[in-house]
């Protein structure tokens, strides 16, 4: 297994209190419930890793670990959490509902029996004038509830001084197999990374994607380099979310993008050896209002692909 970076990193004056564009870039903690990262004293992402069992609600509840994209004021969120039109749709997350694992299929999307993503610990917390790095560490257990068969190390950074960008969010996820080998299977409904818009969108059914170029149809050309959706807020917010697959990532992904409640993200199947990691890489720009033009989506999928590198 491999050594696991254990920095915790503690905020100065100097890195809450920056710039004047960035007048309070850090952390704020609600213990055992959520992380939020701040821009401008301000929360800008929220890091959902409370882990309760003390009722059924509770347990629903907290049986995954995801991240909700705040409003501009940082009072709500516009993305979805438990409840609602499929309540395991949350957020920015990631999962398989066919994972195979020590001979058995477990669901690690619906999160069925005893399958849960439980975050273990802080690996990196560090903020800046020009991004904000939240490193985490979360087990993901078998149908058993006991049994870990990956254990994750998921890295978000946060951008900061973004004028094109209402929020930018790089998104690691490095997912090794500790014990034993394991088999990532599911369908695009049902598996990846996925970006679900909040309860509104249900409601409004205002969803609209936009591809790279004409005449794509997702559920059959694969490999896309990303997929922007537009969707409307109650209270009359337009946000648009490009979703960005790395090349690096792994061959043959499929973007479930054609839901008009919004839910959408990059599918793959892949196996993981025992001892070995699998490294994936999104990112996430989201555009206050309508979508910017396919050619300005593109030059920022240039500017992603050309500023990341395996070691970020």
């Amino acid at each position: 297994m491999k050594t696991r970076l254990k920095e915790h990193v503690s905020l100065s004056l100097a890195a809450c209190f920056v710039t004047s564009t960035v007048l309070a870039a850090g952390f704020q903690d609600d213990p055992g419930k959520h992380l939020d990262v701040l821009e401008d004293g301000k929360p800008i992402v929220r890091y959902m890793y409370g882990y309760d069992r003390s009722s059924g609600d509770r347990k629903h509840e907290t049986y995954k670990v995801y991240h909700h994209v705040m409003n501009a004021d940082g009072t709500d969120t516009i993305t979805k959490g438990p409840r609602g039109q499929f309540t395991h749709h949350r957020g920015i997350f990631i999962g398989w509902s066919k994972l195979r694992h020590d001979d058995g299929q477990h669901d690690l999307w619906h999160m069925k029996q005893g399958a849960v993503q439980k975050h273990k610990e802080f690996l990196v917390k560090k903020s800046g004038s020009s991004e904000s790095v939240l490193s985490t560490r979360i087990d993901w257990f078998d149908s058993d509830g006991k049994t870990v068969c990956l254990e994750e190390t998921r890295t978000v950074r946060v951008h900061h001084n973004k004028p094109k960008a209402f929020t930018v969010i790089d998104f690691k996820s490095e997912l090794e197999a500790v014990n034993g080998d394991v088999e990532l299977r599911g369908d695009p409904e049902h598996a990846g990374m996925q970006y679900r818009p909040a309860q509104d969108v249900a409601k409004n059914k205002s969803a609209v994607y936009t591809f790279h170029k004409e005449d794509i149809n997702p559920k059959t050309d694969r490999d896309l380099p990303w997929v922007a959706m537009t969707y409307n807020m109650e209270n009359g917010d337009t946000y648009t979310v490009q979703h960005m697959n790395h090349p690096d990532n792994p061959k043959d992904t499929l973007y479930s993008a054609y839901r008009d409640y919004g839910r959408f993200g990059a599918f793959f199947e892949t196996n993981i050896k025992d001892s070995e990691t699998l490294t994936l890489r999104y990112r996430i720009q989201i555009y206050k209002g309508e979508a910017p033009s396919r050619e300005e989506m593109g030059q920022q999928y240039k500017k992603y692909v050309s500023s990341s590198s395996p070691a970020a």
